[in-house]
């Protein structure tokens, strides 16, 4: 099968098509023919040699977690899923799963059905964006009608899912983006939008219970002056944002930082909401699988709306 590696960490063009054995599925295991694989700013990082590079260990390896394709095979033991099957999901984060390949293995729990809703290359982009938003405001913030929430970056590709799940839950959302962005955001739902280029956020915007940090640095600390005394900063990249954390610390704040999980049942929560048409995924552009490296160029420029994708 054709595969994405690299032979050392660097720069996009360390990235080439190579040659490998069609993976067998272990017990409990599904194997998924790759329609598409989603792009996240964690894969240009571990290309790298940030990012995820210190789990995968030393090149040669295969990029990718977001998956959405049609199971070919399935292990011993497995009962959610059928060969035929249209499925997406996010497989062995952190460990390697590969998905910028033709093929991937992983236990079925880490899928879920694809909703009929999405397109193939619009399930390759939820998983690992949407299991980060839903697990940061769900499962972590436990975000309830009438809270004020604040997404920072809020058309990105985690930020335009975390607007839409904060909406779901009954919150009145603000959110920085561009000017430009500011129409998209409101077609989302998106109560407030703050340009963040004409004015400093902490002075637009009044004492909320969330703030959804997916900048890190300076923004993280100065998002504590909105944050109500018993509210909470949830900080992506946790590790752009120790200085944060440590400043919530000394004002007795609650700050956190986090590391997305595969979560099948999350996943089946997303694919709720968008059968419901209250979650809609943007995917700004995709590549074939042979332009990896192009997708990588093109994310680290960031400037995308919502995802990119690579087709296989």
């Amino acid at each position: 099968m054709r595969v994405v590696t690299q032979l050392s960490t660097g720069g996009p063009e360390v990235l080439e098509i190579g040659e490998a054995e069609i993976p067998e599925p272990l017990p409990t295991e599904i194997r998924v023919r790759v329609a598409a694989a989603g792009v996240n700013p964690v894969d240009w990082k571990t290309r790298a040699g940030a990012g995820m590079a210190a789990v995968l260990g030393p090149p040669p390896f295969t990029l990718g977690w977001d998956v959405a394709g049609t199971v070919d095979a399935v292990g011993t033991g497995v009962t959610r899923f059928a060969v035929g099957d249209s499925v997406f999901g996010m497989p062995w984060f952190p460990r390697q799963a590969g998905a910028y390949a033709e093929f991937v293995t992983a236990p079925s729990r880490h899928f879920a059905h694809r909703p009929a809703r999405l397109s193939e290359q619009a399930a390759a982009a939820l998983p690992l964006a949407g299991l980060t938003a839903w697990q940061c405001l769900v499962d972590i913030a436990d975000v309830q009608p009438g809270q004020r929430v604040l997404v920072h970056a809020a058309a990105g590709g985690v930020g335009h899912l975390a607007v839409q799940i904060a909406k779901a839950r009954g919150a009145y959302v603000i959110g920085t983006a561009s000017g430009a962005k500011h129409n998209l955001l409101h077609d989302l739902g998106i109560d407030e939008a703050v340009d963040y280029r004409t004015e400093p956020f902490e002075k637009a915007v009044d004492p909320v219970d969330v703030v959804f940090d997916l900048i890190g640095g300076e923004v993280a600390q100065r998002s504590l002056d909105v944050l109500h005394p018993d509210g909470r900063l949830i900080c992506l990249p946790s590790a752009a944002s120790s200085a944060a954390m440590a400043a919530a610390a000394d004002r007795g704040l609650r700050a956190t930082g986090m590391l997305v999980e595969p979560d099948g049942d999350g996943l089946e929560d997303l694919a709720r909401l968008v059968d419901e048409r209250r979650l809609r995924v943007l995917v700004s552009e995709t590549f074939p699988l042979e332009r990896a490296a192009v997708a990588h160029r093109a994310g680290e420029m960031g400037r995308t709306t919502g995802k990119l994708v690579l087709t296989i």
